[in-house]
């Protein structure tokens, strides 16, 4: 038997303040059914007023018609209120008028089925995830989103990372989010795509400022400038520079960016030349001991006595890009256009971690450095990346058809270089190289990457309320890489044999989206089903031989053949204008994946393990989302159900824990239900003050997946608890004033009323004491990401 219960953090005298008014009232309205509270009786009463109000022969058409891209390329898009998919539209007044951290935290605030977790502890380095499935910068995370910009894929080719950090956000225009396994997006959309499309002379003319600053010494300057004129050439210019020291202890964390772009639109050819470059230094400084376990007891740790602490340090990230990108689309005629991208990209990575040592001894800080060995490792990476590619795209309208064809192809070649060295720890737990000990290679890879794919989608028109489409995508894929090891018992360095491996898919979607009437409250029924596929990584083909297992991210070996994730999305739902600025939005979805590929441990007693595909995983639940308009308030109310489990045995590494793994068992680290809501009353002309809030119900520990706290020996007891990280709820507040038509001065509070919370547990071992003092002992602990306190900003934009 286990015990099912949630960590005690609310509990402990001292460690959160009790939930706030706000909080426990909507903890007791209950999570299900949020999205319909009041729905339809605010509908009927404005329905009613609007129906009396417009001629019966003319219905007024409630829904706003916005154009969204079935494909990445800008410029090619459809209705998106015939596609047979939930999708999202966001504009840059709605992200400004939010005034959220940066893009990723608009997401987690507003979105629904959007969650960011707060692993790595720097604002620009989130965990984020959609219906399960991730975009993250941490390498050997399993991603499942596709992520583009002005139609390049930005997902690096080395573990397909995401550099949240590297993106113009100032830049950007319009952020489009198109759910499932939707082929047209290419690869590695499993979960869906996301696409970020940036402006240029014409959107955003003139002078554009906005400063901000407050807590944890958080800076930020945003500057753009842009222009237009007669004869059809435009330009613009985007800069950012942000600093902070951040909350946590050295965690200063330093970016800056810089787009611009020239282009020509003589009303038939319009082209556009883009310049990105960024540079960050950011810190992350991961999970935070909160709990030591002994039996099934559990002891206060570092966490519980400082949340601001620090596990172990450096952790620091330095990217680096270039990219370099032309747009150009021609308008055939009235009916037909031609789109075209081509681009280079080249990214570098550094990276400093300070981490325990495999073997630590004892002793070894700075005041006595000497005792009987070292006890902490420093490990450095260096991560060289170069893409370039090309797409190209055929639209046109022909009768009661949209259609488009096109196709892509896309190269890479990365270079991935990591040294270890033995070191000390400090007594602030940070890690020095230690003298005399030089460094060594544990692992160094050459690698190239082919991915070519053709595709073909179309919108028909079966009749005046109904529309069908279908999509098709065959990609083609090669992997080829040059690994040089080093064994970790004999140190010999030797180089593999080059390994090359080749996928092929062809990938189909079918729905349908169906108007139930004329009248302008009708709502839209929709049903998709779609397949998508993902190659392989580097990092997952050099570590796939159960014969030759690794630790990661160094482990890496010469390996055998790791099959294509291949994802299968059902979804159906309803777009529905309940009345005059009142909307309602669900979708049920499932997703089930074969051959995903996880972790996976050699035996039940060791520490190494391999990548392995997986037979089975699903992720299901409903996303909803009602939005409506009061006189001068806006009310925004969103509620997500995710049902994340693994469909097959087996044993995966979870840390240091082996985990059985059966069918119907947790992913952890996803919360079931999640609410979101937003409000904004325009006070007065030129003020207005807003909130949101986001209630995450509580979510499962990795590594206690299988109700255990360690790994049970031959003949022993199972220690047995199941573990959660309770659920909680966060509260933001904004206030705006316009002392003209060209200023804005705002100021907001996150975290209001400074809830203490965590977005991700695992359970690991500890080699320092609760008072953060290296021990050389090591004890089995819940480890957790503290999520941020109270801070408060404020900012000031102009507009000339």
């Amino acid at each position: 038997m286990t015990r099912d219960d949630s960590i005690g953090f609310a509990s402990r005298p001292g460690l959160r303040p009790r939930l706030s008014p706000l909080a426990r009232s909507l903890r007791a309205v209950g999570w299900l059914g949020l999205p319909l509270v009041g729905a339809c009786g605010i509908a009927a009463a404005q329905t009613t007023q609007t129906t009396q109000a417009a001629p019966e022969s003319a219905p007024t058409r409630l829904e706003r018609v916005e154009v969204i891209g079935v494909s990445p390329l800008p410029g090619q898009g459809i209705d998106r209120n015939v596609l047979p998919y939930s999708t999202q539209l966001i504009k840059r007044e709605r992200i400004e008028e939010t005034q959220a951290v940066n893009l990723s935290d608009f997401l987690n605030r507003r979105i629904a089925g959007v969650q960011v977790n707060d692993i790595q502890g720097s604002p620009f380095q989130g965990d984020l995830t959609y219906r399960g499935f991730r975009a993250s910068p941490l390498i050997g995370a399993g991603q499942g989103l596709s992520v583009y910009l002005d139609g390049v894929r930005i997902n690096e080719p080395f573990g397909d990372v995401v550099n949240f950090d590297l993106i113009p956000e100032f830049a950007v225009n319009t952020i489009s989010l198109v759910p499932g396994a939707n082929p047209a997006f290419g690869l590695n959309s499993l979960g869906g795509a996301l696409a970020y499309t940036t402006h240029d002379g014409r959107s955003a003319p003139g002078l554009r400022a906005e400063v901000s600053g407050g807590s944890f010494g958080r800076k930020r300057i945003d500057l753009s400038h842009g222009g237009n004129d007669e004869s059809g050439w435009h330009h613009y210019l985007s800069a950012t520079l942000f600093d902070e020291r951040g909350w946590r202890d050295v965690s200063a964390g330093h970016l800056g960016q810089l787009l611009g772009k020239l282009g020509h639109d003589d009303g038939t050819t319009s082209w556009s030349v883009s310049l990105l470059a960024g540079r960050s230094k950011l810190v992350g400084n991961g999970l935070l001991p909160a709990y030591t376990i002994d039996g099934t007891a559990l002891t206060d740790d570092l966490y519980v006595r400082r949340n601001a602490a620090v596990y172990t340090h450096p952790d620091l990230t330095r990217n680096r890009l270039e990219q370099v990108g032309l747009n150009l689309r021609h308008t055939l005629d009235a009916d037909s256009s031609l789109s075209a991208l081509v681009y280079v990209r080249r990214t570098q990575r550094d990276t400093i971690n300070g981490d325990e040592a495999d073997a630590p001894d004892t002793g070894g800080t700075s005041a006595n450095p000497e005792p009987t060995g070292n006890n902490a490792a420093f490990n450095t990476t260096q991560t060289r990346q170069t893409g370039s590619g090309a797409a190209l795209s055929y639209a046109r309208t022909s009768g009661a058809h949209q259609w488009q064809v096109g196709g892509s192809l896309d190269q890479s070649r990365v270079s991935y270089r990591q040294i270890e060295q033995e070191g000390f720890f400090t007594d602030t737990r940070g890690v020095i190289p230690a003298a005399g000990e030089p460094p060594e290679l544990a692992a160094n890879v050459q690698g190239r990457s082919t991915a070519a794919g053709v595709y073909a989608t179309d919108t028909w028109q079966l009749a005046a309320r109904t529309h069908l489409t279908a999509t098709a995508r065959y990609n083609r894929s090669a992997v080829s890489n040059q690994l040089t090891v080093r064994d970790d018992v004999t140190g010999i360095v030797e180089d593999k044999a080059r390994e090359r491996f080749t996928y092929q898919s062809l990938n189909p979607a079918l729905g349908i989206a169906q108007r139930l009437g004329d009248a302008a409250t009708t709502p839209t029924v929709f049903a998709n089903l779609a397949r998508n596929t993902r190659v392989p990584t580097v990092i997952e083909l050099g570590c796939a031989d159960p014969n030759e297992p690794c630790r990661l991210p160094a482990g890496l070996q010469a390996d055998p053949f790791l099959e294509q994730v291949k994802s299968t999305t059902a979804e159906i739902g309803l777009r529905w204008p309940l009345a005059a600025g009142t909307h309602l939005n669900v979708a049920v979805f499932r997703t089930d994946n074969r051959d995903d590929i996880l972790f996976r441990s050699v035996n039940l007693s060791g520490q190494l393990g391999y990548f392995a595909n997986f037979p089975k995983t699903r992720n299901q639940g409903l996303d909803s989302e009602l939005a409506l308009t009061i006189g001068a308030v806006d009310l925004g109310l969103g509620y997500s159900f995710l049902d994340a489990t693994y469909q097959a045995d087996g044993v995966l590494r979870q840390g240091r824990r082996n985990v059985t793994i059966a069918p119907g068992t947790r992913v952890a680290g996803l919360p079931r239900h999640t609410v979101k809501l937003a409000a904004e009353w325009r006070v007065a002309q030129a003020w207005s003050v807003g909130a949101d809030a986001q209630l995450l119900g509580s979510r499962g520990v990795a590594g206690n997946e299988d109700g255990l706290l360690e790994d049970t020996a031959p003949g022993a007891q199972p220690q047995a608890r199941r573990l959660k990280i309770p659920g909680y709820a966060i509260v933001n507040l904004r206030a705006s004033w316009k002392p003209g038509k060209q200023w804005e001065l705002y100021a907001n509070a996150n975290n209001l009323f400074d809830r203490r919370h965590e977005s991700f547990g695992a359970l690991a071992q500890t080699q320092f004491s609760p008072e953060g003092v290296f021990t050389g002992v090591g004890r089995e602990a819940l480890f957790v990401a503290p999520g941020t306190p109270r801070a408060l900003f404020v900012g000031m934009r102009m507009r000339f």
